[in-house]
């Protein structure tokens, strides 16, 4: 599966009245890993920028005005995104100015080029009802570096949020990673019998302090991942216990 983690960084809030685009990036995920790829744009944005909004992300017009229109840079764009699954951070917001550039271009919108559209924002009020959801809040709750965030950038948010998305919806694609282990030790196993040597296997039983934390553990993924937690569906007595 790939997945693009998006951000944007905009001259003001309300894309109906003309504010647009003058950050925008994203990073890539295969198979829920970062592969190092991604695509960044600073934006001429062919207008002032809000000074609220410069406020937030440091950005002026001045800065921007040898910087590529999005008519520019919207080719590369497009084949870098599209096909792919989004993920973004309150994403009807960023969706909405990427639509309204594209449309300006006559190009297809979000909903022709993403295989689907994730809102990570949606994603944690669901699963942190009345806590503060930002993406700082979420960089605290699970513990993703986020201290040299002084000013919001989408390149570095988008590094940040594709960490928050991984631990907020982590799951059963860890299963595999030690796939090979089995195999390995099965023929060390067959090697040693084949020489006349008895292996002996230790078998040590966790504790009760051991059980409750893994219970608790996959009551946890369970509440993440929306009642799809593998582990208690073939353990249901988990859940009562």
């Amino acid at each position: 599966m790939r997945q693009l983690i998006l951000d944007t960084e905009t001259t003001g809030l309300e894309p109906n009245l003309g504010h647009r685009i003058i950050e925008i990036a994203a990073v890539e995920l295969v198979n829920r890993r970062p592969t190092g790829r991604t695509v960044h744009f600073y934006i001429n944005p062919e207008r002032d920028i809000d000074s609220g909004a410069t406020d937030v992300h440091g950005l002026t017009w001045e800065m921007l005005r040898d910087k590529p229109r999005f008519a520019d840079v919207v080719g590369e764009f497009v084949d870098f995104a599209k096909g792919a699954q989004w993920i973004i951070h309150n994403a009807p917001f960023d969706v909405a100015f990427i639509d309204e550039e594209l449309k300006r271009l006559n190009l297809p919108t979000a909903s022709a080029l993403a295989e689907e559209v994730i809102d990570t924002l949606a994603l944690a009020r669901d699963s942190f009802p009345g806590k503060k959801n930002s993406l700082d809040a979420l960089c605290e709750r699970f513990g993703v570096a986020n201290a040299h965030r002084t000013l919001h950038g989408a390149l570095l948010d988008a590094q940040l949020l594709s960490e928050v998305y991984l631990a907020m919806t982590r799951g059963q694609e860890s299963l595999t990673i030690d796939i090979a282990a089995p195999a390995l030790l099965a023929e060390g196993a067959l090697a040693a019998a084949a020489e006349g040597v008895t292996l002996t296997i230790r078998v040590l039983a966790p504790t009760r302090e051991e059980l409750d934390a893994h219970r608790a553990y996959l009551l946890d993924l369970d509440r993440a991942s929306k009642g799809a937690c593998v582990w208690l569906a073939l353990a249901p007595e988990l859940r009562a216990a």
